[in-house]
């Protein structure tokens, strides 16, 4: 068994093509980077990373996208507008939020270089846009796959891959911060085997208060556009899922002191059966520690088929998490899946 990331495939959303030899330029005042129109600046950060700005190295995205997909560089909001071609590879891309309310975008990017190498992946998040504004980031491409001088006979290009967004005041903030609740929440890469599916929500009292628990977190599964999805039901303990799964026990009351941690297992099926509808994909889960807690929205990936179950377990004590930094959690992978017959 192997653990895995829960993410999309890199075959959704189009290419942003870079010749080789001779590309149509962008124009821009100062020989800076494009920039669109009532959108916030790009990232200081990003900026710096990716050196001198120079019209000669931005390459326009409109006569790069791929034949017949004039629009395959936007997706869900998120829409490459420059690509580099000089020595650092870099892309430009921006955010347009538009809800109603403060939105937190994590994006995956795939990168195409121009000389046969694998692609390679990586992921930019924007926090905090605000209702009807664009933001626009600049990032540097990992050197070891950025070979663009113009040199190679090949190709290079970026894509989106994948966009998620989780509304600002319900998201875990960015760099190990902790919220205002003073209790941060979120999911770790999970595991898989033959179908079967695990993946551990943890929680850490980061905040100067003690933090009580007793029980099971409450879920509300979400689809891509953040709406409820009602056909699947949400069981206590994984038993109804597989044998073994971790996901099950008594809950007990927990104490949790400032800088302690717990956990509770999510466990599911992938499997479909023909004839029983379209499969469920759901990105987001909604998550309510205990009654009356502020709600955290976590992208556990839930691919759940037509078994219409997600199973969670009680809340139990992680004594071997360490510092957290938003990412993977410091507990071991989430426990082994026996697979049984059904």
């Amino acid at each position: 068994m192997r653990s895995v990331s829960l993410t999309l495939p890199l075959v959704v959303a189009g290419v942003l093509v870079l010749t080789a030899c001779g590309t149509q330029r962008v124009a821009s005042s100062g020989g800076g980077s494009p920039r669109a129109e009532g959108a916030d600046s790009a990232d200081p950060s990003g900026t710096a990373s990716c050196g001198a700005r120079s019209s000669d190295t931005w390459v326009a995205p409109s006569d790069m996208a791929p034949p017949g997909s004039p629009s395959g560089l936007e997706k869900d909001g998120v829409r490459i507008t420059g690509f580099s071609s000089g020595s650092s590879a870099c892309a430009e891309f921006e955010v347009t939020n538009h809800g109603a309310e403060p939105f937190t975008y994590t994006i995956a990017f795939a990168f195409l270089p121009d000389s046969g190498r694998e692609p390679s992946s990586m992921e930019q998040t924007v926090p905090s846009v605000a209702p009807g504004r664009s933001v626009k980031r600049v990032f540097a491409v990992d050197a070891m796959h950025s070979h663009t001088d113009g040199k190679a006979k090949g190709k290079a290009g970026v894509r989106i891959t994948k966009v998620r967004s989780v509304p600002t005041a319900e998201a875990a903030p960015a760099g190990g911060a902790c919220p205002l609740s003073g209790v941060s929440v979120y999911v770790d890469k999970g595991d898989a085997a033959m179908g079967l599916r695990a993946v551990g929500l943890h929680l850490r009292n980061c905040g100067t208060q003690t933090y009580r628990l007793n029980g099971y977190p409450q879920l509300q599964i979400l689809d891509e556009g953040h709406k409820p999805v009602s056909s699947v039901k949400v069981l206590h303990g994984g038993s109804a899922i597989t044998a073994s799964s971790g996901a099950d026990g008594v809950p007990q009351q927990l104490v949790l002191k400032p800088g302690e941690s717990a956990y509770a297992d999510m466990v599911w099926r992938n499997t479909y059966e023909a004839g029983a509808g379209d499969p469920v994909n759901a990105p987001y889960v909604r998550v309510w520690a205990k009654p009356g807690a502020a709600p955290m929205t976590v992208i556990p990936e839930l691919d759940l088929g037509s078994t219409g179950k997600l199973g969670v377990g009680p809340w139990k004590r992680d004594d071997t998490m360490g510092p957290v930094t938003g990412g993977t959690s410091g507990r071991p992978a989430p426990p082994s899946l026996t697979a049984v017959p059904r």
